[in-house]
């Protein structure tokens, strides 16, 4: 029993992870309508420059705050130099995006390989959370319930954002009438900007917060975007509690399949999705668009 409960908390662990790369994924597809499948580099990029920093500073902290920071403000570049111009191309779709962002998925491997080469490397947990504590029995290391914490102020956060600050209404409005919402005075273009710089943040954040956990290597940015794109997919474009209730389902899904069923884990994974999918096409809490 106490071997089932330690599973739980670890796939929640992972869950919360998960719920950090696929909120940003989700804010930037799901109300940006901008395809980044170059989502898991940002995620990469703040594992990397997080090791960097801590490795410079010697304070982990400093490091978790400023990383996050830094890949946000490379990504509001990216979104103005590289994205933008591509908003208009009405008749291509997505397809400039996804082509775009995949080139530059290689980019960033190639960038972070020059500069940190290709061994495994650890970000060092800080002293104040290393250990474990006893919940019901079940002994769990301090930074795994760290992450528990973080996850879920992330999404309290994120929801008084969208839901409840004028910056969110903007924000919708410009996603559902960009023109109209111009007229208004809001600048849209800045708003998108600032909501992919948003969306890489977290997804920078993510990887500083698994570095400890799951190591900082070349090739962590494709591992775990295929898992988040599935997340999102589940949870409903646009939606952040589909993402959350989806990234819980897919951590204890990921960590049971490991524990129980290792060769079948990624399986057991699209096996949920398409129950979901056959059920709710448009994902949990996604809205069916119609015609």
């Amino acid at each position: 029993m106490q071997l089932v409960a330690f599973q739980v908390l670890n796939g929640f662990v992972f869950g919360m992870l998960l719920f950090l790369l696929s909120a940003g994924l989700s804010l930037i597809f799901g109300l940006m309508r901008v395809l980044n499948l170059a989502h898991g580099s940002f995620y990469m990029l703040g594992a990397f420059f997080g090791f960097a920093l801590v490795n410079a500073t010697g304070n982990f902290w400093l490091s978790f705050f400023l990383a996050p920071l830094l890949v946000a403000l490379l990504g509001g570049v990216f979104e103005v130099v590289f994205l933008r111009p591509l908003y208009r191309r009405e008749l291509s779709g997505h397809l400039d995006q996804m082509l775009l962002t995949v080139g530059f998925i290689f980019v960033f491997v190639d960038i972070v390989r020059s500069l940190w080469g290709g061994d495994v490397l650890g970000i060092p947990a800080p002293e104040s959370l290393t250990g474990a504590v006893s919940l019901a029995g079940v002994f769990l290391p301090k930074y795994r319930l760290f992450i528990i914490v973080l996850g879920v102020a992330v999404a309290a956060g994120l929801w008084l954002l969208i839901e409840h600050t004028r910056l969110g209404s903007e924000l919708r409005a410009g996603v559902d009438d960009a023109d109209m919402a111009a007229g208004m005075g809001i600048n849209v273009s800045r708003m998108f900007t600032c909501t992919f710089a948003l969306g890489v943040g977290l997804a920078a954040l993510a990887g500083v917060a698994a570095g400890p956990m799951l190591g900082v290597n070349i090739g962590m940015d494709l591992e775990i975007l295929i898992v988040t794109l599935i997340v999102v997919v589940i949870g409903g474009m646009g939606s952040l509690k589909g993402a959350l209730l989806a990234s819980i389902l897919i951590g204890e899904a990921d960590t049971f399949g490991k524990a129980y069923f290792p060769e079948g884990t990624l399986f057991l994974i699209y096996v949920l999705m398409l129950a979901v999918l056959l059920v709710r096409p448009a994902g949990l809490f996604g809205l069916r668009q119609d015609g």
